[in-house]
């Protein structure tokens, strides 16, 4: 899949990177070993396989806040490099079921080994299509990643750490020109993206290379700027701050530059060459493409016509409410008009400047205030790393998405951070805020995400790695649960609670619609268009996310119905004897699960609680 330089930043996509495979176990039968024994053993385990990976990949430690002799490196991208990581992974399934016998061990053993084997055969089903994820697009190439990375995960906080950064930007070219030569030989098997994707591709990549040093303008390069900034913050002579910033100045000018004229060059090429269509059906096995993608991001067998079923059903019970918000409101006329009457009112909106980014933040950090203060009550555990609210860097602004989270390091060095994207504020409306923050910041990604990383007695790859639907299902439900706790005071905030609900929903449909039922992108623009309130700009970009990344974006809705369903059944069944703090802290204590899992674990919370 080539998107290693991800691995650390989400819980979407299961862990790979690259080394020599270890040797198999031979296959014999599991010894007999006390329980004790048996439950270090298989920690031990986990942990020589985390060791192996994090040995193959310096930006996940980076990631995880490591500092060694990695930290001035990149991973290696290579399809021979994922050739080792696919081995790797089935040596390390062989040899777990040599070592250990799922009977001996305990629960939370049990669990481990099961999930292990899901996550392994996860990445080989995915293997085979390795080759038809875009290696370059608006949403995770590396023509944006790779500088944010250094923006954000490399920390400079000694001469050499900055000594890294400056390795890291020699290193730049390389691995861009790793990545140009994989995105070449797809796009010559037509295993490219759509021609507009190519326009977000030059346009991030030409503003990396756009300032001073590149070019003789006062305005500074991202890069550069980013280095400046954080040599000028260390306890040093300026002799030596000077040399630094010349050292990475040299590397801009003769890796990062030259690789990225390489990268532009080649985009332009594969632009000609690209075709119009959207969805992966018309890759050769395209169908079985989209369906590996579903079952991995939803953690379910559901077939693409099931899930459109299940979004146009949700679509309507979502606009069912909204009619309720329009009665409440006082609103005279129908939905539509209702629609278009909060994507045009400018009494939504803030204005398009850095005053009305300053309310925005001002808003988000109102909802920080306010569920903070609400948590205890619904939450036994609480994470203890901070979160902070940012702006999406300029560089990047136009191509990244509307809002996203990146999770701490373990060690508090990074707190977990909220992106909100503040490019266009007509995409932005300020009834969506509390919504949006809830979702990525608590109880939504934050909150789970780092309880998940601050687990004890729980393997690595349960603390590190994940489940989209589990993830993305808890962030939207988190929405939900906000209203349950007494928030969106303001029925216009509630509209734009549903209004991010429906958005889930219509996802549901509009993906399916893509990759399935062979629909354009146009076509799906207009089918937001006719169901929901979204800004024009907003869903222009929504709908090209869902083509260049297909069937993740299903597994929101899918996962969010699963948790409201397990917990209405465990409220109607416990009664008296129901607890929602017991029942939150059970569902994110495990890490993330598959959903089938997540049921058999609320089941047996249940049958205990009886």
């Amino acid at each position: 899949m080539l998107r290693p330089f991800l691995l650390a930043t989400t819980v979407l996509v299961a862990g790979c990177t690259t080394v020599a495979a270890p040797v198999a176990a031979p296959e014999t039968a599991a010894p007999h070993v006390a329980p004790a024994d048996q439950k270090a053993a298989l920690a031990a385990f986990f942990q020589a396989y985390d060791d192996a990976q994090l040995a193959r990949s310096p930006l996940a430690k980076s990631y995880r806040g490591i500092k060694d002799g990695d930290y001035g490196k990149w991973d290696e991208f290579s399809d021979a490099a994922e050739e080792r990581d696919y081995q790797a992974d089935r040596a390390a399934l062989k040899d777990l079921h040599a070592r250990f016998d799922p009977a001996t061990l305990d629960a939370e053993g049990r669990l481990s080994y099961s999930l292990f084997e899901k996550k392994i055969e996860r990445s080989a089903k995915a293997y085979q299509f390795r080759d038809y994820d875009y290696v370059f697009d608006q949403m995770n190439g590396a023509q944006s990643q790779f500088p944010a990375f250094l923006i954000n995960i490399h920390r400079v906080d000694s001469k050499s750490d900055a000594e890294a950064y400056v390795s890291r930007l020699n290193g730049l070219g390389p691995a861009i020109d790793q990545l140009v030569a994989e995105s070449a030989k797809r796009a010559d098997q037509r295993l490219m993206p759509p021609k507009w994707v190519y326009p977000y591709i030059l346009s991030d990549a030409k503003n990396v290379i756009s300032g001073f040093p590149f070019t003789r303008i006062a305005t500074e390069a991202p890069l550069y700027a980013d280095l400046k900034a954080k040599v000028g913050k260390l306890a040093m002579s300026q002799a030596e701050k000077d040399a630094l910033l010349a050292a990475g100045t040299d590397a801009l000018l003769k890796s990062v530059k030259p690789a990225y004229v390489r990268l532009i060059a080649e985009m332009e090429r594969q632009e000609k060459l690209a075709g119009s269509d959207d969805g992966v059906w018309r890759f050769p096995r395209g169908a079985d493409y989209y369906a590996e993608r579903l079952a991995n991001y939803t953690t379910t067998a559901m077939t693409p016509d099931q899930i459109h079923q299940v979004g146009l059903d949700n679509v309507a019970r979502i606009h069912g409410e909204m009619r309720e918000i329009m009665k409440r409101v006082g609103f005279k006329g129908d939905l539509q008009a209702f629609f278009a009457h909060m994507r045009d009112d400018k009494g939504f909106y803030v204005s398009n400047d850095q005053a009305g980014r300053d309310v925005y933040l001002a808003e988000t950090e109102k909802a920080k205030a306010a569920m903070t203060a609400k948590l205890p009550l619904w939450f036994g555990v609480l994470p203890q790393a901070p979160m902070v609210v940012k702006p999406v860097e300029p560089f990047r602004e136009k191509s990244a998405g509307k809002a996203f989270y990146q999770g701490p390091t373990p060690d508090g060095s990074r707190p977990g951070t909220y992106y909100v994207n503040l490019y266009d504020m007509k995409d932005m409306p300020l009834y969506e805020v509390e919504a949006l923050f809830y979702h990525e910041g608590i109880p939504g990604h934050h909150l789970q995400r780092t309880i998940q990383t601050e687990l004890k007695d729980v393997p690595p790859f349960r603390r590190f790695g994940g489940f989209t639907a589990y993830t993305e299902g808890w962030g939207l439900y988190s929405e939900k649960l906000a209203k349950d706790m007494g928030l969106y005071t303001d029925p216009y905030r509630d509209f734009g609670r549903l209004q991010l609900e429906l958005h889930r929903a219509i996802r549901l449909v509009v993906d399916t619609g893509i990759h399935h039922k062979r629909w354009t992108r146009e076509q799906a623009i207009k089918y937001v268009e006719d169901n929901s309130a979204d800004a024009p700009g907003g869903i222009v970009k929504a709908i090209e996310r869902y083509i260049v990344y297909p069937g993740q974006a299903t597994a929101y809705m899918i996962g969010r119905l699963k948790i409201s369903e397990l917990r209405a059944k465990a409220e109607r069944e416990l009664g008296p004897k129901y607890d929602v703090r017991a029942f939150h802290d059970l569902v994110l204590k495990s890490g993330p699960l598959p959903l089938d899992m997540l049921e058999d674990r609320v089941d047996a919370w249940i049958a205990a609680g009886k």
